[in-house]
């Protein structure tokens, strides 16, 4: 690479990281607060009801990609090519209020119905489930407005009035007002996983109306060419997005069911401590898919997409290592009873798979820049099988630790097949040996750490030492402009 391209990707790189980092802040600030509620669900709540808010959130994460059908991703594609965006913005809005007042109807009028059929057998909670649900989707197009139009810190905005609500709620029905409660029947007297649901309810009622100007001001109309290009190409992206919650999900569903609810609960609560993975993965997309649209067609596109790609799995694997090396730490902060402490060992395994699913969302640029979603929808439902599969044979084999290796194998193979599909259709140049060696290293350190010195943070420390020196010496050495600079 020449002098004058490595400068230009640098200068692009360095925009996108600047948007990253706000729209990561956004991303990972209110989820951490929100993790951080961990340690009181571990403390008032017992494995089997851990177990009974998690399969409710299991579900509003269906519903949220149905009832969102692609469309933004589908917004994010068009609006950045279209020669009237303002009018893909009002017909995708249109779409989604269809999609949410029909749905709404249905689960109120059928709650029970729901309740019964879920499992979640509590028609208050199916009914606030299915009112935020409905609320979350209506805030999606003004959410991807603003990243579209490069209006990070407004987003960062709504995003913490959302967790701030959420806190304040959960703070005050979990802990504040049943401790002064005097009367032991009232509903508020006890802290129980309905509160949980309420606080949900309020915190996106409040974002939601917060963001009726933005909507308003954009008003509604219908273009149905614009929405029959918006349904053809987010349909693919619905699909692979219920099978992406399948493959995040379906072990904390068929655990309780090959298992019990209380193992589940174990299994559920160490799963939240690959969170933060998730949330660099999070923060990343949130930047990434903008950037990516409208890197499209420019000069050195490909070049900064492998750039991203490479610097993606090398902060990936630090995150991957530094949580292993802290985990006795988190466990010991979020996890307050000694009971869910007992299934640790998924972490490690789970925080390499949930790299493998980083990789492979950045992969996915080819065939969402190319058009060609339902070639992704396939490889999403090929993943979506493999994890029922895998379940199926691990999960009997090796007790809860089945489920961590169905997600490691499920995202591994999804990434490798994608990347081999996209050399054909949009081939960038991915730096494969560096990306190998960094997945490789962060793997084999955090192994020795979790094996062999689980509870010694000098000598965790001492990995991440050994990682950065590497990854460092590899990322300077391969960058004659950074050499140069350095020297």
């Amino acid at each position: 690479m020449s002098v004058i391209e490595t400068t230009l990707c640098m200068s692009t790189l360095k925009t996108f990281f600047k948007d990253t980092a706000i729209y990561g802040l956004s991303s990972i600030l209110p989820r951490i607060i929100n993790f951080a509620f961990v340690r009181v669900f571990t403390s008032i709540l017992n494995t089997t009801q851990f177990s009974q808010q998690t399969t409710w959130f299991i579900y509003a994460a269906f519903l949220n990609v149905i009832l969102t059908m692609g469309i933004e991703t589908a917004f994010l594609r068009f609006y950045s090519k279209s020669d009237d965006p303002k009018k893909v913005q009002r017909t995708a809005m249109v779409l989604l209020v269809g999609s949410s007042m029909f749905f709404c109807i249905l689960g109120m009028v059928f709650a029970q119905g729901i309740s019964t059929a879920t499992g979640i057998n509590d028609v208050l909670g199916t009914r606030m489930l299915v009112l935020t649900t409905v609320l979350d989707t209506l805030v999606v197009i003004p959410f991807a407005f603003l990243r579209v139009t490069g209006r990070p810190w407004h987003y960062f905005a709504f995003r913490i009035l959302n967790i701030t609500v959420l806190v304040v709620s959960m703070m005050m029905l979990l802990i504040v007002i049943p401790s002064g409660m005097s009367s032991a029947s009232s509903f508020f007297a006890k802290p129980q996983v309905q509160h949980i649901f309420l606080s949900n309810l309020l915190a996106s009622a409040c974002t939601f109306l917060c963001l009726i100007p933005l909507i308003w001001k954009v008003g509604l109309s219908w273009d149905s060419m614009i929405a029959k290009e918006l349904l053809k190409y987010g349909w693919p992206i619905m699909v692979g997005g219920l099978a992406f919650v399948i493959n995040e999900n379906l072990d904390k569903m068929i655990i309780p069911r090959l298992i019990d609810e209380h193992t589940n609960g174990i299994y559920s609560a160490c799963y939240k401590l690959s969170v933060f993975m998730t949330l660099f993965i999070t923060a990343f997309r949130l930047g990434a898919e903008p950037f990516f649209f409208n890197q499209f067609g420019k000069e050195n596109a490909e070049k900064s997409y492998s750039q991203i790609m490479t610097w993606f799995v090398a902060l990936g694997g630090l995150f991957m290592l530094f949580v292993v090396v802290f985990l006795s730490f988190f466990a010991d902060i979020f996890l307050r009873q000694a009971v869910y402490k007992t299934g640790l060992a998924i972490v490690p395994i789970l925080l390499v798979a949930n790299l493998f699913s980083g990789i492979y969302n950045n992969l996915s640029i080819w065939y969402k820049l190319t058009d060609k979603t339902r070639k992704g929808m396939y490889i999403s439902i090929m993943g979506a099988a493999l994890t029922v599969v895998s379940l199926l044979v691990f999960v009997p084999l090796l007790g809860y630790m089945g489920g961590a290796w169905a997600t490691l194998v499920t995202y591994a193979t999804m990434a490798i097949v994608s990347y081999m599909m996209g050399r054909k259709w949009y081939p960038v140049p991915y730096e494969m040996k560096k990306i190998i060696v960094f997945i490789g290293l962060a793997s084999l350190l955090s192994y020795l750490h979790f094996s062999l010195s689980p509870s010694s943070i000098l000598l965790g420390i001492l990995y991440l030492g050994i990682y950065l020196v590497i990854v460092g010496y590899i990322q300077v050495a391969t960058l004659p402009y950074l050499r140069r600079k350095i020297g």
